[in-house]
């Protein structure tokens, strides 16, 4: 079976999620994507916005902290807090 990049992302408890009704990508927004060290998200051209299409975060936090609309949201994991 085969499954769009989204329905991946979200059927996974992904570290960084993405407000799809804050997300912009649909305007020209790559933010997120330009700034991940890692590669690690990237547009979904479909529905236009942003998708973690990799589960391998270090959680540096700039995708979060350079998001326009504050639609990055990253999960730190309690015991690296």
């Amino acid at each position: 079976m085969a499954y769009t990049p989204h329905e991946i992302a979200q059927r996974s408890s992904a570290p960084v999620t993405i407000d799809e009704d804050k997300c912009i990508a649909d305007k020209g927004c790559t933010v997120c994507v330009d700034v991940c060290p890692m590669d690690l998200l990237a547009i979904d051209l479909t529905k236009g916005k942003a998708f973690m299409q990799f589960d391998e975060c270090w959680y540096c936090m700039p995708c979060e902290k350079d998001c326009p609309t504050g639609a990055v949201r990253v999960e730190i994991p309690y015991l690296l807090r």
